[in-house]
Order: C-alpha cells, then sequence, then structure tokens
C-alpha cells in the first residue's frame, strides 16, 4: 500500500492560487502515469495537471475551489492494480505537460478502491461538458470519439474549429428562470486590468482605412508558390505584424511602457497577437517579431494558435509583449476601439473588409477597404506619432515592397521565395 499525494505545483512567478476548474477523471478511477486528471485556471492561463503516477486516485478537492500553490488536491494509490475492463489512457505528448510534477510519495490512509466511472453513450466528460455549458452548444452536434461514445474536451474543440450551423446552439426554454454561474479566476483577473486601463491611462484612440487590394493582388500571385516552399499559409496577419514592426522602430515611444516616473523603451518588438479559444481571448507573444520572415511569422502564429485552441497555452506564452495585434474582423467587426493590453501602451485593431467607392486617381473605384484603429496611452504618446505611426502602417500595407528596401525584386525577397 503507497499513497501518493499530489499537490498544486506552481505555474509560474507571482502565482500564489489556482482554482480547480474541471476534473477531467472521476473519484476512484484508474489513472495512468502523467494522464491529464484536471485542468486548473490561474489569472493568466488555464492549464493541465498530470498525473504523478499510475493509480487510482481520491479527489480532495472539487471543482470551482480556490486552492494554493503546494496544497493537496487528491491521492493516488500507487499499488492498486488496474481494475479489470479499465482502459488504458492515451498519455500527452512531453510538450503537453503545462504543469510539472512536484511532490514525493507519501503515506496516508488507504481508502476503499472505487470501481472506474461508466459513461453512457452521448455523455460528455466533465472538461466538455464546462466547454459545451459555457458556449451554449447543443451536445447533439459534436461528433463523439471517446470511449463508448463519450464526447470528449477535443471533440469540443474540433466541433467548434469547424464551425457550427444555426440549429447548434441551444435554444430558449421560455422559462423566464436565472442562473448563476461563477466567473473563472482568469475572466475575473481580465476583468480587473480591462477596468484598470481605464482608470489609469489616457487612452485615446485614432483611425485610419487601409486599402487591401495590392495585399490581395500579392497573395494571389504567390500564396501557392508561398504555401509550398515555406509548408504554411500566407494570411494577412503576417503583413500586418511586418509593417508593425517597420513603423514602431520609426516611432518607438509606441512600442515602450510606463514604469513610475520613467518610460522603458525596448530594442525588440515582441508583438501579441489576439487568438479566440474556448475559454475566451488569449493574446500569446510572436518574440522578437522584428527580426523574422513573413513565413515564421506565420508558423509562430499557428504554432500559438494551436496551442490556445487546444487549451494548452501556457502563462510563458503569453508573457512580455511590447505591442498587440487584435483582429475583430475575422467576427464581422466593422469598426471597434480596442483596449490597451498594459503594461503595453498602445494596440492594433483590424476589422473586415469591405468592398467601398474611393476616389483613385480621380476616378471612383470599389475597392476592399479595411478600418484600422490604435488605441494608444496619451501620456507616454502624441497625438502626432500615433497618427503617424497608424499612416506609416497604411502606407506599407498598401506597398508592400517598402518594407523591404534597396531590393531589385522585393516582393520575391520580402515573401522569402
Amino acid at each position: 500500500m503507497s499513497l501518493l499525494e499530489m499537490k498544486v505545483p506552481s505555474p509560474g512567478e507571482s502565482i500564489s492560487e489556482v482554482e480547480i476548474a474541471a476534473w477531467l477523471v472521476a473519484d476512484g478511477d484508474y489513472v495512468e502515469k502523467d494522464q491529464a486528471i484536471a485542468e486548473v485556471d490561474s489569472d493568466k492561463a488555464t492549464l493541465e495537471l498530470p498525473a504523478e503516477e499510475s493509480g487510482i486516485i481520491t479527489l480532495k478537492a472539487a471543482e470551482g475551489d480556490v486552492v494554493k500553490v503546494g496544497q493537496v488536491v487528491c491521492l493516488i494509490d500507487t499499488a492498486a492494480a488496474r481494475p479489470a475492463g479499465a482502459p488504458v489512457a492515451a498519455t500527452p505528448a512531453p510538450e503537453a505537460k503545462a504543469v510539472p510534477a512536484a511532490a514525493p510519495a507519501v503515506a496516508a490512509p488507504n481508502p476503499d478502491p472505487i470501481k472506474p466511472a461508466s459513461y453512457a453513450a452521448g455523455a460528455a466528460s466533465p472538461a466538455a461538458a464546462k466547454i459545451i455549458k459555457e458556449q451554449n452548444i447543443n451536445p447533439a452536434s459534436i461528433k463523439a470519439t471517446g470511449k463508448d461514445g463519450r464526447i470528449t474536451k477535443q471533440d469540443v474543440v474540433a466541433a467548434m474549429s469547424a464551425g457550427f450551423s444555426t440549429e447548434a446552439a441551444q435554444g430558449w426554454g421560455g422559462t423566464r428562470e436565472q442562473s448563476r454561474e461563477k466567473m473563472s479566476m482568469l475572466r475575473r483577473k481580465i476583468a480587473e486590468r480591462l477596468v484598470s486601463v481605464k482608470n489609469e491611462t489616457a487612452m485615446l484612440t485614432t483611425f485610419n482605412e487601409v486599402d487591401m487590394k495590392p495585399i490581395m493582388d500579392v497573395r494571389a500571385k504567390y500564396k501557392d508558390a508561398f504555401a509550398k516552399h515555406h509548408e504554411v499559409n500566407l494570411g494577412f496577419m503576417s503583413f500586418f505584424t511586418k509593417a508593425v514592426t517597420e513603423a514602431l522602430k520609426m516611432f518607438p515611444a509606441v512600442n515602450a511602457q510606463i514604469d513610475g516616473t520613467e518610460m522603458i523603451l525596448h530594442d525588440y518588438a515582441d508583438i501579441g497577437i489576439a487568438v479566440s479559444s474556448p475559454k475566451g481571448l488569449m493574446v500569446p507573444v510572436v518574440r522578437n517579431a522584428e527580426q523574422m520572415s513573413l513565413a515564421e511569422i506565420e508558423r509562430e502564429i499557428k504554432r500559438l494558435a494551436i496551442k490556445a485552441r487546444d487549451g494548452k497555452i501556457t502563462p510563458e506564452d503569453m508573457t512580455g509583449g511590447t505591442f498587440t495585434i487584435t483582429n475583430g474582423g475575422v467576427f464581422g467587426s466593422m469598426l471597434s476601439t480596442p483596449i490597451i493590453n498594459p503594461p503595453q501602451s498602445a494596440i492594433l485593431g483590424m476589422h473586415n473588409i469591405v468592398e467601398r467607392p474611393v476616389a483613385i486617381n480621380g476616378k471612383v473605384e470599389i475597392r476592399p477597404i479595411m478600418y484600422v484603429a490604435l488605441s494608444y496611452d496619451h501620456r507616454i504618446i502624441d497625438g502626432k506619432e500615433s497618427v503617424g505611426f497608424l499612416v506609416k502602417v497604411k502606407e506599407m500595407l498598401e506597398n508592400p515592397e517598402r518594407m523591404i528596401f534597396g531590393s531589385k525584386d522585393p516582393l520575391q525577397i520580402l515573401l522569402g521565395l
């Protein structure tokens, strides 16, 4: 008989407590070593907690409990044999271990083993059920791949990525009942930060419009060769990121931040890219984007977006950042005033592309136009700098060859072909 106390390891600096978002196993289940047994929310990210050893698990905390780092949340009877007929759980890849193991085994009284929980066909795992409830999804619209027809978290994520028909959303019940749900620790922290930005910064927003035809022409001409050569698709975000890094070099205050009575200037551009995930909006950071090619930016954005979609984003992926880009256009937004991502001093908002009549060389033409918005902290960024920055981004997007100077064939060099 040997019991292992599993304690909450530290997810990162300055984090002293986490919230049990969901247990991925039931009390008395047999778990395999490194199997994800719980999802925990910190004020920065949602992470998975892997089992440190194989055995029968006894839960010591409930979903929604706020627990201190180092607190025991479950016991694993490592001497227990796998029950007959119990499935062998798939273990995650090493990179999926967002929370490392931390605690040694400690002897404790042996609880009576409980038979592994069984689930009816079409039932959702705890983690899957939580997302289904949060996103108001009809379970019947999700293709289940788990044992005995069980809906897993990955089934829900895959269904959300593929998109739903209008029938997939749950309809109104008409009961006039109300319900209360506790905000997750991550959502509470986001709320605090957004309110603090409004209260503690002199935030203003300036707008402009971009003729997207030059970029769209480049994509149409080179997208197949780009995808074949670099094994990644050519999107708009890499062009915007590249244009932003070039403009930040000309307007360093937009890439700065305030620390007390001092202004911190950065000789690099760590660009936060806002991406949608089942947990809400996440802002992973592309490090040293100013040194990357378009292909490298596309690969890094894709890698981070997949991690966010799969719920494997870590605090380290979202820490730092000197400037943020957010794209509300993918959801149909025409115009918005994005809120600064503290402690940064500016954020660029992209919007949807709509064909509009514009004057070109004295004639009216229909062009694909995108409105862009720059929200900035007026305490360290003057109006001249903010407007100049946005104009420079506009100029480079409307003339992609300006992103590379002194080139005989600038577009091909820009695309790395």
